[in-house]
Protein backbone atom coordinates (compact mmCIF):
# COMPACT_ATOMS: atom_id res chain seq x y z
CA UNK A 1 0.00 0.00 0.00
CA UNK A 2 1.20 3.49 -0.88
CA UNK A 3 0.17 6.97 0.11
CA UNK A 4 -2.49 8.90 -1.77
CA UNK A 5 -1.14 11.08 -4.60
CA UNK A 6 -3.87 11.44 -7.24
CA UNK A 7 -7.39 12.58 -6.40
CA UNK A 8 -10.60 12.89 -8.39
CA UNK A 9 -13.00 15.34 -6.75
CA UNK A 10 -16.56 15.02 -8.07
CA UNK A 11 -18.29 18.06 -6.58
CA UNK A 12 -20.86 20.33 -8.24
CA UNK A 13 -20.59 23.21 -5.75
CA UNK A 14 -17.76 25.13 -7.41
CA UNK A 15 -16.89 27.08 -4.28
CA UNK A 16 -16.46 23.91 -2.20
CA UNK A 17 -14.80 21.99 -5.03
CA UNK A 18 -12.28 24.73 -5.74
CA UNK A 19 -11.58 25.18 -2.03
CA UNK A 20 -10.82 21.46 -1.65
CA UNK A 21 -8.83 21.30 -4.90
CA UNK A 22 -6.72 24.37 -4.06
CA UNK A 23 -5.95 23.10 -0.53
CA UNK A 24 -5.10 19.61 -1.77
CA UNK A 25 -2.86 20.93 -4.56
CA UNK A 26 -1.01 23.10 -2.03
CA UNK A 27 -0.29 19.88 -0.12
CA UNK A 28 1.19 18.32 -3.26
CA UNK A 29 -1.71 16.19 -4.46
CA UNK A 30 -2.63 15.98 -8.15
CA UNK A 31 -6.33 16.86 -8.30
CA UNK A 32 -8.91 16.67 -11.08
CA UNK A 33 -12.13 18.54 -10.25
CA UNK A 34 -15.32 17.56 -12.09
CA UNK A 35 -18.75 19.07 -11.40
CA UNK A 36 -20.98 16.66 -13.32
CA UNK A 37 -21.94 13.11 -12.33
CA UNK A 38 -21.65 11.58 -15.80
CA UNK A 39 -18.26 13.20 -16.43
CA UNK A 40 -17.09 12.17 -12.97
CA UNK A 41 -18.04 8.55 -13.59
CA UNK A 42 -16.30 8.63 -16.96
CA UNK A 43 -13.12 10.04 -15.38
CA UNK A 44 -13.19 7.45 -12.58
CA UNK A 45 -13.41 4.65 -15.15
CA UNK A 46 -10.81 5.96 -17.61
CA UNK A 47 -8.04 7.23 -15.36
CA UNK A 48 -6.59 5.62 -12.24
CA UNK A 49 -6.93 7.70 -9.08
CA UNK A 50 -5.70 6.87 -5.60
CA UNK A 51 -8.75 8.58 -4.11
CA UNK A 52 -12.18 9.64 -5.34
CA UNK A 53 -13.99 12.34 -3.34
CA UNK A 54 -17.66 11.86 -4.23
CA UNK A 55 -20.53 14.25 -3.58
CA UNK A 56 -24.03 12.75 -3.51
CA UNK A 57 -26.24 15.41 -5.07
CA UNK A 58 -24.75 15.94 -8.53
CA UNK A 59 -26.20 17.05 -11.85
CA UNK A 60 -26.75 14.33 -14.48
CA UNK A 61 -26.02 11.37 -12.15
CA UNK A 62 -26.23 11.18 -8.36
CA UNK A 63 -23.20 10.08 -6.38
CA UNK A 64 -25.16 7.09 -5.09
CA UNK A 65 -25.54 5.87 -8.68
CA UNK A 66 -21.84 6.49 -9.39
CA UNK A 67 -20.84 4.54 -6.28
CA UNK A 68 -23.18 1.70 -7.22
CA UNK A 69 -21.71 1.53 -10.73
CA UNK A 70 -18.13 1.64 -9.46
CA UNK A 71 -18.51 -0.82 -6.59
CA UNK A 72 -22.06 -2.14 -6.47
CA UNK A 73 -21.71 -5.10 -8.76
CA UNK A 74 -19.75 -8.29 -8.26
CA UNK A 75 -16.59 -6.63 -9.58
CA UNK A 76 -14.99 -3.50 -8.10
CA UNK A 77 -14.35 -1.28 -11.15
CA UNK A 78 -11.92 0.94 -9.21
CA UNK A 79 -9.90 -1.57 -7.17
CA UNK A 80 -6.90 0.77 -6.90
CA UNK A 81 -8.96 3.70 -5.57
CA UNK A 82 -10.29 4.68 -2.19
CA UNK A 83 -13.71 6.38 -2.25
CA UNK A 84 -14.74 8.99 0.29
CA UNK A 85 -18.33 10.20 0.17
CA UNK A 86 -18.63 13.88 1.08
CA UNK A 87 -22.17 15.15 1.52
CA UNK A 88 -24.46 17.54 3.36
CA UNK A 89 -27.44 15.46 2.25
CA UNK A 90 -29.00 13.84 5.28
CA UNK A 91 -30.00 10.25 4.72
CA UNK A 92 -31.78 7.67 6.75
CA UNK A 93 -29.54 5.25 8.63
CA UNK A 94 -30.21 2.35 6.27
CA UNK A 95 -29.25 4.35 3.15
CA UNK A 96 -26.14 5.71 4.84
CA UNK A 97 -25.05 2.25 5.97
CA UNK A 98 -25.59 0.80 2.48
CA UNK A 99 -23.44 3.57 1.01
CA UNK A 100 -20.76 3.15 3.67
CA UNK A 101 -20.50 -0.54 2.81
CA UNK A 102 -19.36 0.43 -0.71
CA UNK A 103 -17.25 3.48 0.21
CA UNK A 104 -14.09 3.78 2.29
CA UNK A 105 -15.50 6.68 4.29
CA UNK A 106 -18.56 8.86 4.69
CA UNK A 107 -18.03 12.49 5.70
CA UNK A 108 -20.43 15.35 6.32
CA UNK A 109 -19.14 18.44 4.45
CA UNK A 110 -20.35 20.85 7.13
CA UNK A 111 -18.02 19.09 9.59
CA UNK A 112 -14.98 18.90 7.29
CA UNK A 113 -12.64 21.82 6.74
CA UNK A 114 -9.96 21.52 4.03
CA UNK A 115 -7.37 21.05 6.80
CA UNK A 116 -9.40 18.21 8.36
CA UNK A 117 -9.89 16.60 4.94
CA UNK A 118 -6.13 16.66 4.35
CA UNK A 119 -5.56 15.03 7.77
CA UNK A 120 -8.01 12.26 6.86
CA UNK A 121 -6.41 11.73 3.44
CA UNK A 122 -2.91 11.54 4.95
CA UNK A 123 -4.11 8.62 7.06
CA UNK A 124 -5.40 6.72 4.00
CA UNK A 125 -3.32 4.36 1.91
CA UNK A 126 -4.06 3.00 -1.54
CA UNK A 127 -5.67 -0.45 -1.55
Amino acid sequence: MAEIKTILCIEDDLFIGEMYARSLRQEGYQVDLIADGNEGLRAALTKTYDLILLDILLPEKFGTEILKQLRGNEKDLVPHSRVLVLTNFSQDEESRMAMQSKADGYLIKADITPRKLIEIIKQLRTP
